[in-house]
């Protein structure tokens, strides 16, 4: 699973974090990624029923085609320059990437003994962003020899051509997955505890995620943790950097990501502490963190007002682009992109091991899986649209600097009200909280 996602969502990011998706003008780019979001909003939401209804080898081959179809669209956009393509391949992706990550998230909460869970989730995390890894080195090396220059550029075809093949590798080792009901955990029991499902019971398990008290805590962590992506992918990343600097800092941003993962996966399966204090240590660090991050973002967009905008156009930051071949200039910026994408890893790592100390029911996680991802995605699809709609970058990096610290208060709430151990062995539907056998409510966590 993770060399899927290792092949398909992160060379999607490793193009996206380029800034414009490798084109100067952001605009097609931020309508395709709205068109992603908006439909992974609804299909993240119905994805998990999807994969409890069809399973997880079709459906994850098929939506792994949707990211070569969207990186193949850029192929055609060099040549035409009309943004149609790019745009309509947008929302394809956004129902294949709905379902792809409600299954990827069940996997990884479901098969992992509680003991484990963080330590799966960093293992994931690490093969996974050594797909932006590899993706930046793409642009790097074949753009390194071009120069500093005066201008921004667009990633050429062969780009794009590695990109399509690599993600449609991906998706043919969908078909390599053995089902969770083959698979038997460290401890000998069983990853599903099978019960009956059909598309009407699903539908009934999917609107009950709406009226769950626990999952509607999630939102604020959910709508905050990707809507940074558009701020740090384009007028960060994108407006400030040469190609080639673009492209090394999407390897140093995926790189830090999987250190990050690795790291912090000690802390939430550090036994000696209880569930509830790992998860409450685990957040007062992300805190820190994120409101770090934001405050040096702040004073670094002091700097400018819209960095490289097109290929014509002049950039307002000091000197212009920043070059790798510049230390005094670029180490700055980019040690905060790195610091970006360690945080990021923080933030999703925690937000995964957090929903995974629910319940270890795959079908449950995932149905909470998709509907962290749909709400993820509304994020997301805001975040496109205020930077398409020309919103100020300082008023982006301020919106993004509430919705954290709006998130706070909600997620300390759910965190500290994890237990040591997710009852399993009671196959409840996601309204268990509303009312047991006997009549009495549950806890829930």
């Amino acid at each position: 699973m993770s060399f899927i996602c290792f092949l398909c969502p992160g060379m999607f990011n490793a193009l996206n974090a380029m800034g414009g998706a490798g084109q100067i003008d952001r605009t097609t780019s931020n309508n395709a990624n709205t068109g992603v979001y908006c439909t992974f909003i609804i299909f993240g939401v119905l994805g998990g029923a999807i994969v409890n209804l069809l399973g997880i080898r079709w459906t994850i081959f098929v939506s792994g085609l949707t990211y070569a179809l969207y990186s193949s669209s850029y192929i055609s956009y060099n040549h035409t320059s009309s943004g149609t393509f790019t745009i309509a391949t947008g929302p394809i992706l956004g129902i294949g990437a709905g379902i792809l990550w409600s299954a990827q998230g069940m996997v990884m909460m479901s098969y992992p003994v509680e003991s484990q869970k963080g330590k799966y989730i960093s293992i994931f995390w690490v093969i996974f962003n050594l797909g932006g890894v590899i993706g930046g080195i793409v642009p790097f090396v074949v753009n390194y020899s071009q120069g500093k220059g005066n201008k921004a550029t667009q990633l050429p075809d062969s780009c794009y051509t590695a990109f399509v093949c690599l993600q449609a590798l991906g998706s043919m080792s969908a078909l390599c997955l053995a089902p969770p009901q083959r698979v038997i955990r460290d401890d000998g029991s069983h990853v599903v505890l099978m019960r009956y499902t059909n598309v009407r019971y699903e539908m009934m398990e999917i609107l009950k995620l709406f009226v769950n008290p626990w999952i509607l805590l999630l939102i604020p962590i959910s709508l905050a943790s990707n809507f940074f992506y558009t701020y740090q992918y384009g007028p960060y990343n994108g407006a400030l950097f040469t190609l080639r600097t673009r492209g090394l800092n999407s390897m140093l941003y995926w790189a830090a990501q999987m250190a990050a993962a690795y790291a912090i996966s000690f802390l939430h399966d550090r036994e000696s502490l209880s569930r509830k204090h790992r998860g409450l240590l685990s957040l007062g660090l992300m805190a820190i963190l994120c409101n770090a991050m934001w405050a040096l973002t702040m004073v670094m967009q002091l700097r400018y007002t819209r960095g490289a905008i097109d290929e014509n156009s002049s950039n307002d930051y000091p000197g212009g682009l920043i070059d790798l071949t510049e230390p005094g200039r670029a180490a700055g910026p980019i040690l905060l992109y790195i610091y970006m994408g360690a945080v990021d890893a923080h933030v999703q790592s925690f937000a995964y091991w957090l929903i995974g100390t629910m319940t270890n029911d795959s079908q449950m996680l995932a149905r909470y899986a998709g509907f962290y991802k749909g709400i993820q995605s509304l994020g997301a699809t805001i975040a496109w649209q205020l930077d398409a709609q020309n919103v100020s970058l300082m008023g982006q990096v301020i919106v993004n600097w509430v919705l954290l610290v709006f998130a706070l208060p909600f997620t300390y709430y759910l965190t500290s009200r994890i237990k040591d151990h997710a009852d399993e062995s009671i196959e409840q539907p996601a309204d268990d909280w509303l009312m047991r056998a006997d009549g009495s409510k549950s806890d829930y966590i």
